[in-house]
């Protein structure tokens, strides 16, 4: 599962008829509430007072508890249920990745935020990549590959937060990567979609392959070298992947296979502390990172949403429908125009995410019509396949933690007998000149993935994330209107029919052309459907990639789980 856009197939025409006639079906009534809840509800809340955690893999949850119950900060169960998922869930997630992650700190009542994104080689430049014909960067091989953050992000994380040894944190993956656990449902379906794509890369087959083929579902896979790797680690600390016998082999692998990446960049990488930022919205404070990555799209389109009365809209109605979507596009314009690595730009945070610059740009937005282009904003006119998981102990703390290889397993380069492969974010540099997000040195590329948190009155009341690519700020601003305007509980924001917007410009310099696509998940009236086409919206049919939610509610002193209900993940306390 890949955190650019969840893989996707598209429903074949002959079952295009018998769908709507569902969807007309479904539609001719107020579907009956559960006594428990919404119709569209697929279990209840999981309520626990000592501690929570929400991963997208049963196994990798329990790992997370057993260390909460071991006497482990949140923290401590996020880096251990992380370790286990990049064994477990390959397709989305590893070693070879990147990690961001905010912090609730009960001791001092503050939210902190971790940007632990790798750089670009410092061997490979612009002038480079257009000299071999490239006019977007590769999405395989070994010129994509940027310098993984995750590893150094647990220890950063470990540092300040966590209280149990990492080599403790470390041991449930070590072992499972030993003796070997059961492939779940939908990373065997996406495990065997990777195998024919990676095949032909070196070293691919002897780590992730039994006898040739991807693991099938319940099958029993081991990873004997990730493992070895995750042992050097715990017992050599973060220097062993920077610096020492880990990156020693990914400088001479990268070496052989014509790469780029050496010694020198592992070395030279550090992850970067920032203040998270936020919105308000209808009494809510919702917290995302500032770029590289995108969490700020979600703040903009809650800005642009709070000014219309959306409950009085309701859920599934072509009103709410068509302002989400709209307001979507106008966010993702300034996206593409304005998101990159602050290191490189200065990038009008702040003004992006105000209450007086989404006033101006929804202006722009007609009631009756959807939008073929917008323009993007010029916000300084006013002042100048992944993985979450979301952590919460006994004393108060919690964590929302996202953590990739961004395109399917990643890049395909596999590095000797280390048994993760290596991250390809590098693809979403744009390789035209002047932009924001051009490629250069030494420099971290546009992000998608993005934790979410949201506070209520100065006190912790929701960490969540969703998984997939463009879907996730549309999927975070979603659940917070499900759970402020609509009134849904945690389960039910998550389990709701999603929407999903595709083809706005692009960070990586694509335009958006002809309005783009809406697609909307089988739960939505047909009645609003045609409606949406009837004021100028495509409407296609999308299966596969409405993303991957978990989250943890805080309320009275409970814990509310909740887990996604399209993927194979669980909410679980004690």
């Amino acid at each position: 599962m890949h955190d650019s856009s969840l893989h996707r197939a598209r429903l074949p025409l002959a079952l295009v008829a018998s769908t709507l006639a569902w969807l007309a079906l479904a539609a001719a009534g107020p579907a009956q509430d559960r006594i428990t809840g919404r119709g569209f509800a697929t279990r209840s809340e999981i309520l626990a007072m000592n501690g929570m955690a929400a991963t997208s893999q049963p196994l990798a949850t329990q790992v997370a508890l057993d260390i909460l119950k071991q006497g482990g900060s949140a923290v401590d169960a996020a880096i251990a249920a992380n370790a286990a998922l990049g064994l477990m869930e390959p397709t989305g997630c590893g070693l070879g990745g990147d990690l961001f992650a905010i912090v609730w700190d009960a001791d001092t009542k503050k939210l902190h935020g971790l940007n632990a994104s790798g750089r670009s080689p410092a061997g490979l430049t612009l002038a480079m990549l257009r000299e071999r014909g490239l006019e977007r960067m590769p999405a395989l091989g070994p010129l994509p590959v940027t310098v993984p953050g995750c590893v150094d992000g647990w220890f950063e994380l470990h540092r300040r937060f966590g209280k149990l040894p990492m080599a403790q944190l470390l041991a449930p993956a070590i072992a499972y990567a030993r003796a070997g656990f059961p492939v779940s449902e939908l990373i065997a379906h996406y495990w065997a979609r990777s195998a024919a794509r990676y095949a032909r890369f070196p070293n691919f087959a002897e780590t992730f392959l039994v006898d040739g083929a991807a693991p099938r579902k319940g099958e029993v896979f081991r990873n004997p070298r990730l493992a070895a790797t995750l042992e050097t680690i715990a017992r050599e600390g973060r220097d062993a992947f920077y610096r020492g016998e880990i990156a020693k082999k990914i400088d001479a692998f990268m070496k052989e296979v014509d790469g780029l990446l050496r010694l020198e960049d592992l070395a030279e990488h550090r992850s970067e502390w920032v203040e998270p930022v936020s919105t308000s919205y209808r009494g809510h404070e919702v917290w995302e990172l500032p770029p590289n990555g995108q969490g700020i799209v979600a703040l903009q389109i809650l800005n642009l949403l709070e000014g219309y009365d959306v409950r009085r809209m309701g859920f599934g109605s072509t009103e709410y429908i068509h302002c989400f979507v709209e307001a979507k596009k106008l966010a993702f314009e300034d996206r593409a125009r304005w998101y990159a690595d602050p290191a490189f730009q200065e990038i009008p945070v702040k003004a992006l995410i105000s209450k007086e610059y989404a006033a101006r740009r929804r202006e722009l937005l007609r009631p009756d019509r959807a939008g073929r282009s917008y323009p993007a904003g010029n916000p300084a006119v006013d002042e100048g396949d992944t993985v979450y998981l979301a952590a919460a102990d006994r004393a108060g703390n919690m964590v929302s933690l996202i953590q990739s290889n961004y395109r399917g397993m990643g890049s395909g380069m596999v590095p000797g007998d280390l048994g993760f492969m290596l991250q390809d974010r590098g693809e979403l540099f744009d390789l035209a000149e002047g932009r924001f997000n051009s490629y250069a040195p030494k420099k971290r590329p546009f992000h998608t993935i993005i934790p979410a948190f949201v506070t209520r009155g100065g006190e912790p009341f929701l960490a969540f994330g969703v998984m997939g690519g463009a879907t996730q700020p549309q999927a975070h601003a979603q659940i917070v209107v499900n759970l402020v305007d609509f009134d849904m509980n945690v389960q039910e924001a998550g389990d709701a029919p999603r929407i999903l917007h595709e083809g706005s410009s692009e960070p990586t310099g694509e335009r958006m052309r002809d309005g783009g696509e809406v697609f909307l998940e089988t739960g939505f009236p047909y009645a609003s459907i045609r409606a949406l086409v009837q004021r100028g919206h495509r409407v296609g049919w999308n299966v596969g990639s409405f993303g991957g939610y978990q989250a943890i509610l805080r309320k009275d002193g409970v814990y509310h789980g909740a887990s996604e209900s399209r993927s194979d993940g669980q909410a679980a306390g004690y």
